[in-house]
């Protein structure tokens, strides 16, 4: 008798899992870890309600699929069930790759992105399940003929993305991130292989990529975390370097794996999937409790700093503005007695950037009802227009105060 699991999930309701093969992948190791990783990593020190994990995500990417699933099913969309259960597993698997407190670490202990990562753990889990994830691991890979399939895992309207924001609102209480998923998934179909949106769909798209921006800037970029994230990257920073300069730190052993070592895709070590498999939020947590008695002087003050939420400030500023940046630079390097060398961990001047479209990646078609399909960019709607692909930058300076 096929197994037959219901989960409570707070944003869904009830997510079904019926499939041994889900199942047993589900309950890997390699996939468990994702409960032990926050899917917004330090956006808690602002949003005190966002502790939710990439387990939680997953789940709802999962359930997101098997709804996507049944609607194409219903528009007459050859779906076999060979390629419904390798399209939930890739879906699930698809974050799989992801480190600690996610993306602000995906270049410090690791100089692999996490997509890659993913890719390699999923050709893993491969290998532990027989060859059953052969299927699951081409859709993932966008090698698979019907491209729609990939696309509804990896694309700019993905389950992916209709998940996250919908559950990040959720758990973050910002409303601005409120999207109707099932309307749009409601709006989906296929032509010629790939995924298409009906254009009856066209404002319930227009939603989600305005949601997405104001997330994005209200909650992903915003100033406190992205403070925060870099305190995170210098404690670790200042840790491999001491780390690989001969100093005896604490660190578990699996984080010590990636403070001793130089990861790339090029250089990987023998033990770094069983390492990274181990590897999770609390590993950083409990060495930073760990190094906040270090006798390093930075490496104590900017985990003491983490800790007891003593961020450094973020300063946006027009570049056009008259303002002296060596001179704010000198200032903290004479009131923490830095040296220069010292001094990318203290003071940092950098940019940061959102789209609300590119039309260069997996760009969103909507069908007409003439069946002709065009660009969403291409829409003639008062709030769709070519501004859409404009990207927005800002400039800002985070320093310690």
């Amino acid at each position: 008798m096929p197994i037959r699991k219901i989960i409570n999930d707070p944003v869904h309701g009830f997510i079904t899992i019926n499939d041994d093969l889900i199942y047993g992948v589900l309950s890997h190791p390699a996939f468990q870890r994702l409960r032990r990783i926050k899917q917004m990593a330090l956006a808690y020190l602002v949003y005190p309600g966002a502790v939710h994990t990439r387990l939680h995500h997953a789940l709802g990417a999962y359930h997101l699929m098997c709804t996507a699933i049944d609607e194409l099913r219903l528009k007459e969309v050859e779906i076999t069930p060979e390629e419904e259960q390798a399209a939930k597993l890739a879906i699930l698997l698809h974050d799989i790759g992801h480190g600690p407190f996610s993306h602000a670490l995906e270049n410090t202990l690791v100089n692999i992105h996490h997509e890659i990562i993913s890719e390699k753990l999923i050709e893993y889990l491969n290998g532990e399940f027989d060859g059953k994830l052969s299927l699951a691991l081409e859709i993932f890979k966008g090698t698979y003929h019907k491209k729609f399939l990939h696309q509804l895992i990896s694309s700019q309207l993905d389950v992916d993305r209709l998940d996250y924001l919908a559950r990040d609102s959720f758990f973050t209480g910002v409303s601005e991130g409120v999207i109707g998923y099932d309307r749009i998934i409601k709006m989906f179909g296929v032509h010629n292989n790939e995924l298409v949106v009906e254009e009856k769909g066209i404002h319930s798209v227009e939603k989600f990529l305005i949601a997405r921006r104001l997330m994005y800037w209200q909650v992903y970029l915003h100033k406190t975390v992205l403070s925060s994230e870099l305190l995170l990257v210098n404690i670790l920073r200042r840790a491999k370097e001491l780390t690989r300069g001969g100093s005896e730190l604490f660190s578990t052993p699996a984080l010590k794996t990636f403070l001793e070592n130089e990861i790339t895709e090029d250089q990987i070590p023998d033990n770094f999937i069983d390492s990274f498999i181990l590897l999770d939020d609390n590993d950083i947590a409990a060495s930073i409790k760990v190094w906040s008695r270090s006798e390093d002087k930075i490496l104590k003050e900017l985990s003491l700093r983490l800790l007891d939420r003593k961020l450094f400030k973020v300063k946006y500023y027009n570049p056009k503005d008259d303002l002296d940046i060596d001179a704010m630079r000198a200032e903290v390097q004479s009131k923490f007695g830095l040296s220069d060398e010292e001094m990318p961990y203290y003071f940092k001047q950098d940019e940061t950037s959102n789209m609300l479209y590119s039309q260069n990646t997996e760009s969103i078609k909507v069908q007409q009802k003439s069946g002709k399909l065009i660009d969403i960019s291409e829409v003639e709607h008062p709030l769709i227009n070519s501004s859409i692909t404009e990207q927005v930058k800002k400039y800002y300076i985070c320093f310690a105060q």
